[in-house]
Order: structure tokens, then C-alpha cells, then sequence
């Protein structure tokens, strides 16, 4: 069977697609799996063993689209966020078995519809995809490794030789391109850096976005003098991808890139939004639970405070752990 899973949006949000793509050609090995997802996630997604191919969304017209996915003679499909555009395309695409959430306007144009409801968060975002592949197979096996992606060690050994790095990593990523509910400022940020940099046993990293540039330059001048090593992201994802897998630990805003490094199989620190719909219930990454560290930050000043200073109790009984 050929299937097609839709989910076209940002890193994170395909992330959490990995495990429904991964359940579903476990299934039975002889499904082939098809993805279609956004320009930033192909490489990934040609990354993985089980994904077949991939279909990339440029953002053409409906009936363009509809002709790439026609294509790829698609038996059925799971759209694990839908919108008008890319329904329509899979109905001008005369997909037999048209699998999404029976939520929005978009939900006319598919002919099994599942209600979920995630504004209850009943649980996390990649639980409510997997919940999905059940209108397709009744018996299907939900379970997935963890981590899901694995890499080699030559990009990090390569990392580690460019930047003298002889000791256990510790990173944090200010950064979020707008995507997160929450997070600190840099100079706090700069501040749980501080913390870190004094264990002589690891090496402190700060990661930047290729368009970070200018946070880049402020952290470089608020660190001044020291041993903290200040990271741009080069390359594809999946070179970042494979640089995290190495690092021991991961501190950052609730992101695409915090996703990454928990599926990577990275050790993580994460901020949250203080709601329901922000929260790490709802958001909490594919990688093993227990390596993830959840703090929600409060919107009034005196609870940021007070969580602030909570974050820094808490790296202090990591770095102790880890060094």
C-alpha cells in the first residue's frame, strides 16, 4: 500500500510525525511510506530508513500540488494537520482513503474523519498523530524506538577537533525564531551559562540559527573573555541533527530544535509556555521521557523569578550528574 502522510509545517511539528511514519512501515514492511512536508524538513526526512519518499511542498497552486501527489499513486493518506489547500489537492488527487482530524472547514475534503479535539490536550501532539494511523489499521503497534534517529559520530568528532573539545557538551540555544510561547532573555541565559562554565569537567557550547546572527554578536559581547564556545549552525539540519546527538546536554526554549535533540537521543532542558496549549503535555518530544526536563514559565514577573532561579538549582544538580 502506498501512503502518504501530510504534516508540511515547521521542524518540530514534523518531528512529531516521525513516530506515525515509522509505526506505519512497521506495519507490514511492504507499505510504502510518502511524506510531503515543507522545503526545511527534506533532508531530514530523506534521512530517515523509513521513509520512501519524499513529495516537497514549495507552495504551488492546488492543482500543482495535486499533480505532484497524483504522482506518487497515493492508496491512502493521513494528514496529520490539515488546511484547506492541502485537502483539496488530495481530492483533485482522487486519493481513495482520505485519513484526518474531523476539525476546521478542511475536514469536507476527507472521507474518514477522526475526532480528537487537541485543544483538550489529552495528551502530546505526536500521541494524537499516532492516534491517527488507527482509521487505517485497527491492530497497528504504536510503540517506536527511543531515540528514533541515530547518526554517525563523524560531524561531532569533527565539531570536537575544530573547537579543541575534549570533554562532555553542554548546550544552550537562545534562539527560537518565534515559534516558542516562552523563554529567557539572553543575558539569563547568558547567566545559566555562567553556572555551567565553572564545572572545569565539561565544555559549554551556545548553538545559533543561521539567521541568528545578531544574537550571535550580542552573546558574544556579553560573554566577553572566556571559554564558552559560540556555535553558528552550518549546513542541513540534519548536520545539526547529527552534532546534537553528541552533545550531553541540550537547554533551550520549546522548539524545533529542542525536538531534534530529544529525538537525536540529547538529554534535555526545556521552557514552556505557562498554559495548557504551550505546555510539555502538550509538546513533550519523541525522545525518552526521562531525559527530559520540563519548566513551565510564568507570565507575572514574581513566579518568572521564582522559576528562574528553580532552572538554576536544578542545572547545578544536572551538571553534577553529567561532569
Amino acid at each position: 500500500m502506498n501512503i502518504l502522510v501530510v504534516r508540511n509545517d515547521k521542524l518540530g511539528d514534523f518531528i512529531t510525525a516521525l513516530p506515525t511514519l515509522y509505526v506505519l512501515k512497521h506495519h507490514n514492511t511492504s507499505n510504502r511510506i510518502i511524506v510531503l512536508v515543507a522545503p526545511l524538513n527534506r533532508k531530514l526526512a530523506e534521512s530517515c530508513d523509513f521513509i520512501d519518499e519524499v513529495i516537497l511542498d514549495g507552495g504551488e497552486d492546488i492543482l500543482a500540488l495535486a499533480f505532484k501527489i497524483k504522482q506518487a499513486r497515493i492508496d491512502a493518506s493521513i494528514t496529520l494537520f490539515s488546511n484547506t489547500r492541502v485537502g483539496l489537492a488530495q481530492l483533485i488527487a482522487r486519493i481513495p482513503i482520505r485519513i484526518a482530524p474531523a476539525t476546521k472547514i478542511a475536514q469536507i475534503f476527507y472521507n474518514r474523519r477522526v475526532t480528537q479535539r487537541r485543544s483538550e490536550v489529552k495528551m502530546a501532539e505526536f500521541e494524537y498523530n499516532l492516534e491517527l494511523t488507527k482509521a487505517l489499521f485497527r491492530d497497528i503497534n504504536l510503540d517506536f524506538p527511543k531515540p528514533l534517529l541515530h547518526f554517525d559520530e563523524d560531524i561531532f568528532n569533527a565539531f570536537c577537533e575544530e573547537y579543541t573539545i575534549t570533554k562532555p557538551v553542554i548546550a544552550f540555544h537562545p534562539g527560537f525564531g518565534g515559534s516558542s510561547d516562552a523563554n529567557w532573555t539572553l543575558r539569563e541565559y547568558i547567566e545559566l551559562v555562567w553556572i555551567a562554565q565553572e564545572d572545569e569537567k565539561i565544555d559549554v557550547v551556545m548553538t545559533f540559527g543561521p539567521d541568528e546572527e545578531k544574537l550571535y554578536e550580542e552573546a558574544k559581547e556579553l560573554l566577553g573573555e572566556s571559554r564558552v564556545i559560540l556555535y553558528r549552525s552550518r549546513g542541513s539540519v540534519v548536520d545539526f541533527a547529527a552534532l546534537l546527538s553528541g552533545f550531553k546536554l541540550f537547554v533551550s526554549t520549546s522548539t524545533g530544535t529542542y525536538h531534534l535533540a530529544s529525538a537525536a537521543g540529547c538529554e534535555t532542558f526545556t521552557f514552556f509556555g505557562d498554559s495548557r496549549f504551550a505546555s510539555a503535555l502538550r509538546w513533550k518530544s519523541i525522545g525518552e521521557e526521562e531525559r527530559q526536563h520540563h519548566f513551565m514559565i510564568p507570565q507575572n514577573p514574581a513566579g518568572r523569578a521564582e522559576m528562574f532561579e528553580n532552572v538554576k538549582k536544578e542545572l547545578k544538580n544536572r551538571l553534577l550528574a553529567l561532569s
